[in-house]
């Protein structure tokens, strides 16, 4: 299946694309205000600097920054030092931002109108030719702006020479990573969205279906299915609330801080700002070009993402086992043993649950690469790209897979409710009742508590002990106790909101199909 060779490749992920309105100012609610990406988001690739370096056709040129050196870096140190085998993923936003910057220094008399249009024109050609498969990236260029301004320079000559006036790779690096990012929010975003809706059509399809709730893995009190699937459903919610959260914090443009003072040229960040759709231009230009906190921030985000995915994983592949035997995933998202002809394996949830570990990896690389370093920039923030490009890669596979499962996957409701009766799923309810009846919560528990080792010692459910029997432990119990006893009618006098009654449930889950947009039948 398609979805399943995507997510279990390691090499390559396409993401959405097409125009998109980024709004500006107030923080969209969460699930249903993602905008689609302005950019498509590229295909990543896994290419060691070596491989890069072999595939070099050209002799070395001299580097753009080479004017006060005399000898040329060994082949060692550029193999070490380049990035150009995974930043080339950013060079839609490279292009985007060396547009909005030319038409800035145009506007400020730095450059002129023809310069500009030349600028414009040569970048949009190596566009082109960077989607059909025909620019050929340099290792000796290092980067994907070396590579791009080389090239322009190639192309259109003195004019791209004037490009990088008040610009520094430390602030246009930034510009197109916080560019990139916001972009693989909104598709994460997106994501997060379609699996909520896989999850609500689910729990519309299995209505009044109780299942034992669980804590410590003990069988604790009945749930609607509904209710537990909704569970995850909010714990997504507030996923994407993170990920808008992050969104707004890191729309800030840094372009024009320059190294790390800034420029004594009269250009003009709020039109920059303005043109790529950031909020406003970065204050201070020391903190625009060593911040990281939103990688660290969107990271942190994917991560806790990733804990909720192998939650749903683990619940799953448990219910999955012929020991729950609850729920059968159809083929289409199941694979067999090569060994053991009898096997059909949730594997796509046990790789959910396993990846997870990737994406939390990344979050603690990030932290640790920015840990004790001075202001402003570095070199070590080279060294953020990957784990960025690793956790949106596999945020989204999970995801993307994670919703596929869902979708193929059906509720045993004969073997769910053949092990309804053990556990003494109704104890809690009965303790209630005692309650209703005036009895101390702590004296009801400890009455519960007998009642339910009398059940023990008889191999026997509290439905099935006589009114004498449960007399017998206290004399308050009456014939009315009955209809607090066995999972049906304990599930029916759950009533607080939140819980896990049918009333409740059903008004959860109808917020839901309306805040989703999901249309019933559909």
């Amino acid at each position: 299946m398609e979805s399943l060779a995507v997510f279990n490749s390691s090499l390559s992920l396409c993401y959405p694309s097409d125009d998109h309105f980024i709004p500006k100012h107030p923080r969209p609610s969460p699930t249903t205000s993602f905008p689609a990406p302005r950019i498509a988001m590229p295909k990543l690739e896994v290419r060691c600097a070596a491989q890069a370096q072999s595939a070099e056709s050209k002799p070395k040129e001299a580097k753009l920054w080479g004017g006060r050196f005399e000898e040329s870096v060994t082949d060692a140190v550029e193999r070490f030092t380049e990035s150009i085998s995974y930043d080339k993923a950013l060079y839609k936003q490279d292009i985007l931002g060396s547009k909005a910057h030319a038409s800035m220094l145009a506007k400020q008399g730095l450059i002129t109108i023809p310069d500009r249009d030349s600028i414009h024109q040569g970048l949009s050609e190596i566009e082109r030719r960077i989607e059909n498969g025909e620019f050929e990236w340099r290792t000796d260029r290092e980067d994907v702006h070396m590579n791009i301004e080389a090239a322009l320079t190639d192309l259109i000559g003195e004019p791209a020479k004037k490009l990088h006036t008040a610009r520094s790779r430390n602030d246009q690096v930034l510009t197109d990573f916080r560019l990139w990012c916001r972009d693989a929010i909104d598709a994460i975003g997106a994501k997060i969205k379609h699996l909520q809706v896989s999850l609500v059509k689910l729990a519309m399809e299995n209505e009044g279906l109780i299942v034992p709730g669980y804590t410590h893995l003990q069988r604790a009190q009945p749930v609607l299915l509904q209710h537990l699937l909704l569970a995850f459903v909010e714990q997504l919610e507030r996923d994407a609330g993170r990920l808008l959260d992050c969104r707004v914090r890191l729309n800030f443009c840094p372009l024009g801080a320059c190294a790390l003072a800034g420029t004594g040229l009269p250009i003009d960040r709020f039109m920059t700002s303005a043109a790529l759709d950031f909020t406003a231009p970065m204050k201070n230009s020391i903190d625009a070009v060593s911040d990281r906190d939103f990688v660290m921030e969107f990271l942190s985000a994917n991560a806790i993402t990733a804990i909720h995915l192998s939650r749903l994983g683990e619940e799953w592949v448990l219910w999955a086992s012929e020991e729950f035997g609850f729920l059968t995933p159809s083929d289409k998202v199941s694979t067999g043993s090569s060994i053991m002809p009898q096997k059909k394996n949730p594997d796509p949830m046990e790789l959910v649950r396993g990846k997870s570990a990737r994406v939390v990896g990344d979050l603690v690389t990030l932290l640790t690469l920015c840990k004790g370093l001075p202001l402003a920039y570095n070199r070590d923030l080279q060294e953020d790209k990957e784990p960025v490009f690793d956790s949106v890669k596999t945020i989204l596979g999970m995801l993307e897979v994670s919703a596929e499962f869902a979708q193929n996957v059906t509720f045993n409701r004969e073997r769910i409710q053949k092990s309804l009766p053990a556990g003494h799923l109704d104890a809690t309810t009965l303790a209630d009742y005692l309650v209703k009846k005036a009895i101390p919560f702590r004296t009801s528990h400890d009455i519960v508590g007998r009642a339910v080792a009398v059940c023990v010692s008889k191999s026997c459910q509290l439905q099935d002990l006589s009114l004498d029997e449960l007399r017998s432990i206290h004399p308050v119990f009456d014939k009315d106790v009955y209809e607090f006893l066995g999972v049906e009618n304990s599930v029916k006098k759950f009533s607080s909101y939140g819980s896990t009654g049918s009333a409740c449930v059903a008004s959860q889950l109808g917020d839901w199909v309306t805040k989703l947009e999901i249309t019933k039948g559909v």
